[in-house]
């Protein structure tokens, strides 16, 4: 099997502040601000069969999430949208996962940063399975790491500085033998994957917890919708680790992952079941067109 080429080496292009270049040549300074203070912002967006899913509301997520981090972009919402179409076009893909980035630039270093200029970038390529349940269900790690409070980060904000827990927590659950870790908030309350929404089913509901710490995904509004479409109830609220052990079924939702089924989070089990199935066919037929909301 052929290694994987790294990131920075690949044929294409890249869109880089109003013009495709590239691939190769998409480059920035190391005295970047978003390198030395997380001021970046991103959007992971799904294409199939040529058509990106709810493009419009990524790119206004991107626009919103610079905002609350203090910087405004430049270009708006429709200028996002056919910046992403112009570049999977021109990468001659149908089936890709796009990637948009704005930050803060190399025009001010120090934690003020009232000079910089934002820059935006989108990438594209074709990614298969995010997340490979197998035929169990995913094998969650819980992360010792805790989603923080509202007051101490812009947590509604698809934020790169967000994400270091996320990452540092998915590899220790990797060194373990696990292939994702369920995270906490700063209440002891379950939250979330490191990047993906939870659900959780009993008695044919479904219960999420209450997004007030964490991303409220567009994947996990989507799928919302998509259980009152078949009359099932979607509960939001608080869930504590102890009620885990009570739940049947457990899936995740992202764009990046769509909907995977979880078999077991730390010492808690799971039966990969039909409701979990339901939903992961619908959200597949939904996002190519062949059922609509």
């Amino acid at each position: 099997m052929a290694e994987e080429p790294t990131y920075d080496d690949r044929d294409g292009f890249i869109w880089l502040d109003g013009q495709l270049v590239p691939w190769r040549d998409a480059k920035v300074h190391v005295l970047t601000h978003a390198m030395h203070y997380a001021s970046s912002v991103f959007e992971g967006v799904r294409a199939y069969d040529g058509n990106i899913f709810e493009l419009s509301w990524h790119s206004r997520r991107l626009r919103d999430s610079a905002a609350m981090l203090g910087f405004d972009l430049p270009w708006s919402v429709e200028q996002i949208d056919a910046a992403c179409i112009e570049t999977m076009k021109a990468n001659n893909l149908k089936d890709a996962y796009v990637r948009p980035i704005a930050w803060r630039g190399s025009e001010q270093m120090g934690v003020s940063a009232q000079r910089t200029k934002p820059h935006m970038a989108i990438a594209c390529w074709y990614w298969g399975t995010y997340l490979d349940p197998g035929a169990g269900g995913l094998k969650l790690d819980i992360a010792s790491w805790r989603r923080p409070a509202p007051f101490t980060a812009p947590v509604q904000a698809k934020a790169a500085g967000l994400y270091m827990i996320a990452t540092m927590s998915k590899h220790h659950a990797e060194a373990r033998g696990f292939q994702d870790a369920l995270m906490f908030d700063y209440r002891g309350q379950v939250a979330e994957a490191t990047g993906a929404n939870a659900f959780f089913v009993t008695n044919g509901a479904l219960h999420t917890p209450t997004p007030d710490c964490f991303l409220n995904g567009i994947t996990r509004q989507t799928v919302i919708k998509l259980a009152k479409r078949r009359g099932i109830e979607v509960i939001e609220r608080a869930i504590w680790p102890e009620e885990l052990e009570g739940f049947e079924q457990f899936f995740l939702t992202g764009s990046a992952a769509e909907v995977v089924p979880v078999g077991s989070a730390g010492p808690w089990t799971f039966e990969v079941g039909d409701l979990t199935r339901q939903i992961q066919k619908d959200y597949s037929d939904l996002v190519r067109g062949k059922l609509t909301l």
